[in-house]
C-alpha cells in the first residue's frame, strides 16, 4: 500500500500546491472528509472552506478555497477550485 498521496490544486490561473501528502481533508458538500492512501475512487464538489493536508513528516498546510471539484484515483487527488 502506498505511504502517500499526490495532490494538486488547480485554479484558473495555474497551479496552487503541489506535492506528496499523507493525508488531506475536503470541504465536501455534504460534508467534511478524509482521503488517506488507498482511498477508493471518487468525484465531489467541495464547498467554501479550507483544504488541510499533512506531508509525510507531520507538517501541516492549508489552502482556502471558494469552492470546486474533487477527483480522487489511484493515490492522486486533483482539486480544481473556482
Amino acid at each position: 500500500m502506498a505511504k502517500s498521496i499526490r495532490l494538486r490544486v488547480l485554479a484558473p490561473t495555474g497551479e496552487v500546491f503541489g506535492g506528496e501528502v499523507a493525508k488531506v481533508l475536503l470541504p465536501g458538500s455534504k460534508a467534511p472528509f478524509v482521503v488517506l492512501p488507498g482511498h477508493a475512487p471518487i468525484i465531489s464538489s467541495l464547498e467554501e472552506g479550507v483544504v488541510k493536508y499533512t506531508s509525510a513528516d507531520g507538517s501541516e498546510g492549508v489552502v482556502e478555497i471558494s469552492g470546486g471539484f474533487v477527483e480522487v484515483r489511484d493515490n492522486n487527488i486533483v482539486i480544481c477550485i473556482d
